[in-house]
């Protein structure tokens, strides 16, 4: 399928909220597989399976996902829009994007604390502060990041 377009992916940032939001990232834990109307209602507690149907068709009207003739959905495109934007897949897992910036920038600041001798010159502090201060600021983010995750 081609990639939407600007139009498009304004249209489906401002329709892609709330329990749609949810079911969309349903599907994107697990891409390749299909679901019907009462799996989705009972995986993320919805009051009934035609709220679960509502916003399967919602998503169905955006061109994201595809029904088969039995009834099951399936994800036929990947969009980042919105809060999506910020999480990349790791395998079954959405994380968020900052986790890898502040794994790295936290190794080397363990290796330069490890090796490398600390005179405690200007140069010294000033690249202990700017490790310490970077990493605490991109787990920070991270950690934000995770806890608005709608799913």
């Amino acid at each position: 399928m081609s990639q939407p377009s600007a139009s498009d992916l304004a249209l489906i940032e401002s329709e892609l909220k709330g329990k749609t939001l949810l079911v969309y990232w349903y599907f994107l834990k697990s891409p390749t597989s299909a679901v019907g109307v009462r799996k989705i209602q009972r995986s993320l507690g919805f009051s009934s399976p035609s709220v679960a149907a509502h916003h399967l068709e919602k998503l169905l009207s955006l061109g994201l996902v595809e029904k088969t003739k039995t009834g099951e959905y399936f994800l036929v495109q990947q969009v980042k829009v919105g809060m999506l934007r910020f999480f990349t897949r790791m395998g079954r897992f959405l994380v968020p994007r900052y986790l890898f910036y502040s794994v790295w920038l936290t190794t080397m600041l363990i290796f330069y604390i490890i090796f490398y001798g600390r005179t405690w010159d200007a140069y010294d502090l000033a690249a202990l502060i700017f490790g310490i201060s970077s990493s605490l600021i991109l787990w920070y983010e991270t950690f934000r990041l995770w806890k608005e995750r709608p799913f």
